[in-house]
């Protein structure tokens, strides 16, 4: 990650994520994010529109030029990068991984925006829609209205290595010739 506001943010995610593959979102502070709130935002895990905004951070909004609540996160990418921008985002909700990209956007001068991407998991529960957040940070203090998003590289950050519990096994004769071994803690 390069951008300073990213690292922050996963930082904070990664505490409170601890041994597991992701925080609950009942986890995240916004308090304990307050500096970042305005790049944050909260999508939907629906394909069939197209992983909309839940909630939206107030320079998001700016830097897409109106209240992105319920609008398409796809959509912001051209129609080459949406495929690939939709598989992230299956990566990140459905495996748990987080994610972090690099994007070039167009201002309204014409000029290209660099930005970076940041995508993490919300642990699931039962009974709850699927949904991830994310940070997008632009790399120009003075980004302006930006359209036709691009992606420029991408990767996964994997899991922390998991501590194995070495197992005691226990060899259990049934009937002849049938054994059982039964895994103890």
């Amino acid at each position: 990650m390069k951008h300073p506001s990213n690292r922050e943010f996963f930082a904070y995610w990664d505490q409170k994520r601890g041994d597991a593959h992701a925080p609950d979102r009942s986890e995240i502070e916004p308090g304990a994010v307050r500096e970042l709130l305005g790049d944050i935002f909260v999508l939907s895990y629906d394909s069939a529109v197209g992983y909309p905004f839940r909630v939206a951070g107030t320079r998001v909004c700016a830097l897409l030029g109106c209240d992105q609540k319920d609008r398409s996160f796809s959509a912001l990418f051209v129609p080459d990068c949406r495929r690939e921008i939709e598989e992230i985002v299956g990566v990140v909700a459905e495996e748990m991984l987080a994610a972090v990209a690099g994007l070039t956007a167009t201002a309204q001068d014409g000029s290209l925006a660099h930005l970076e991407l940041l995508l993490l998991p919300f642990n699931s529960r039962a009974h709850t829609p699927l949904s991830l957040t994310g940070l997008l940070a632009p790399f120009e203090s003075e980004a302006s209205l930006l359209r036709d998003f691009r992606l420029t590289s991408w990767r996964y950050l994997g899991h922390p290595p998991q501590r194995l519990v070495p197992r005691a096994l226990r060899k259990l004769a049934i009937a002849r010739g049938f054994m059982v071994y039964e895994g103890l803690r």
